[in-house]
């Protein structure tokens, strides 16, 4: 399960960043997670409330928030959604995409007190 590793590197960011504010708490988390990112949703907010017991991030709202995929096709010249890797341009069949959107994953906030 590389939720898990991934919600630990997410605690080390937000560690350091409330240690770097002073921080007694942090109350909130958002985090954007590219459709194509292939990683699990759920998976991951599990994941983050395991990792962050007993740190100053324990009890914080995890939001996500889902970044749809998108792929520039080279031969219809148009960006097309993409739901998965792997996929056909959904205008003409091929697959000659290069991805512009959604194969990210990055904390996009953390509120403190």
């Amino acid at each position: 399960m590389h939720e898990m590793s991934l919600a630990e590197s997410m605690l080390e960011i937000v560690e350091s960043t409330a240690r770097k504010h002073n921080a007694q708490r942090v109350t909130s988390v958002q985090f954007e997670l590219g459709a194509l990112s292939h990683a699990d949703r759920d998976a991951l907010a599990f994941a983050f409330d395991v990792v962050t017991r007993g740190s100053v991030a324990e009890g914080a709202r995890f939001e996500v928030i889902e970044v749809p995929g998108a792929a520039w096709c080279m031969l219809c010249s148009k960006t097309v959604a993409l739901a998965k890797l792997g996929e056909a341009c959904p205008e003409c069949g091929r697959y000659q995409l290069a991805v512009t959107q959604g194969d990210a994953m990055r904390i996009a906030s953390i509120e403190i007190i």
